[in-house]
């Protein structure tokens, strides 16, 4: 496994957000009780009414200063964890702008490294992962070619548009996260739906 590189997205793809937008809608009084759970569900209700500013500005707040909020996906931190054990060498590469585009100025890059942090997944050993292993990148394309730089073998994400871009490394093997299962159309994409079928498909390397 010593010269295996796995890739990992960060949003969404770690880190869940089941319920957390939801909640905080609720707390602002954004949103009545019925909206569903989903982001998308809050998403599109405050779309639907005319309040985008105030769905950015909800994203600023949750990614910046909410992280706490959220969690890492069911059996996330111990796949990764054996992964590394077994002496795989891991990389998280996220598209994420540094700051909100409306609202306080939270560094959301910040923001995320402390969740690993506290999460036991960056930090000082015994740590999982080193903060070098780390890169949040500004744009897709800048996160592309950190794949590329980094010399990623496998690429997880839950975005089949990171997946299926024209500038995705070609010799990266792609694999779509989709635990609820909404991208059964990507056929061409190899599918997970929980991070415990990452050991066995990727044995298969």
């Amino acid at each position: 496994m010593n010269d295996f590189i796995l890739g990992l997205d960060f949003d969404n793809t770690i880190v869940t957000y089941d319920g957390v937008f939801h909640r905080l809608a609720r707390e602002k009084g954004l949103i009545p009780a019925h909206i569903g759970r989903s982001k998308d569900e809050v998403r599109d209700y405050l779309r639907s009414i005319g309040r985008e500013d105030d769905w950015t500005s909800l994203q600023g707040e949750i990614y910046g200063a909410r992280m706490e909020l959220a969690a890492i996906y069911d059996g996330g931190i111990e796949t990764i964890r054996g992964l590394s054990a077994s002496g795989m060498k891991l990389r998280i590469i996220s598209h994420k702008t540094k700051f909100p585009f409306l609202g306080p100025r939270y560094d959301l890059h910040e923001a995320a490294r402390s969740f690993l942090m506290q999460k036991g997944m960056i930090g000082a050993r015994p740590a999982i992962l080193q903060p070098s292993d780390v890169f949040f990148e500004l744009t897709i394309e800048d996160k592309l070619a950190r794949i590329e730089a980094e010399k990623c073998t496998v690429f997880l994400d839950d975005l089949p548009e990171i997946l299926n871009h024209p500038k995705f490394p070609k010799n990266v093997r792609r694999l779509l996260f989709d635990p609820q299962d909404i991208h059964m159309s990507q056929r061409h994409l190899e599918r997970i739906r929980d991070w415990r079928e990452l050991p066995s498909l990727l044995a298969g390397a």
